[in-house]
């Protein structure tokens, strides 16, 4: 293994309050009642439209498109107060980093915020390599970002490992043929990531010695 790269919501951050924040200024906006924590969770993994649509399932697409810029704003100024590393991330990284291990994110996150709070939370250095959801590749599941990351990189997909939260991260390392980590601190339940098939980690401490001893 020579690179590891990393989902950003529910894997290296915890950035529910912030997006739950974000969401309900867009409802109050709206003259609708707030969602609660456990409701936005559900609402993560597949992007910012997806989350909008699943807050809003009344609501056309055409409505959901044009919530978006309103949405973008009060995330921008949501996600600093509500957005931070998950306990022991930032060592785990640094340990990584000094074993050699090329690091990046891979979020469905609109890559503008990607890289802002990637390299606010973590700096510019630890973690090089950053693609949010970018308008001319799919988001995932579909493999195709990560597919690229490998060609960008030079790494077979043997070599590298993508860790994430979510059953839309094992299913896009599962497309993509890379070695995969699920970890159960995020956003989906353990029961769902199980039938991957990939190792689960329920600790940032247990995964840090999986992917060490992977080295």
């Amino acid at each position: 293994m020579k690179a590891v790269i990393f989902d950003l919501d529910g894997t290296l951050v915890e950035s529910l309050p912030g997006l739950t924040d974000a969401l309900n200024r867009v409802l109050r906006d709206l003259r609708l009642p707030p969602k609660t924590l456990s409701e936005v969770r559900s609402y993560i993994g597949d992007g910012q439209w997806m989350l909008i649509r699943r807050a809003l399932p009344a609501f056309t697409d055409a409505q959901i498109d044009a919530l978006q810029p309103a949405f973008q704003q009060h995330y921008q100024a949501a996600w600093p107060s509500g957005t931070e590393p998950y306990a022991g991330i930032p060592e785990m990284l640094n340990d990584l980093k000094e074993a050699g291990i090329q690091l990046g994110v891979l979020s469905n996150k609109k890559h503008p915020f990607t890289v802002e709070i990637t390299e606010a939370i973590f700096g510019r250095d630890l973690l090089p390599l950053i693609y949010g959801q970018r308008d001319n590749i799919p988001k995932k599941p579909d493999p195709a970002a990560l597919i690229s990351i490998c060609e960008e990189i030079h790494l077979p997909a043997s070599e590298i490992c993508y860790i994430g939260d979510s059953t839309v991260d094992l299913e896009t390392a599962q497309g993509a043929q890379t070695k995969a980590v699920g970890v159960t601190w995020g956003y989906h339940d353990r029961p769902r990531l199980e039938a991957y098939g990939f190792p689960l980690c329920d600790t940032v401490a247990e995964l840090s010695a999986y992917l060490i001893s992977q080295l």
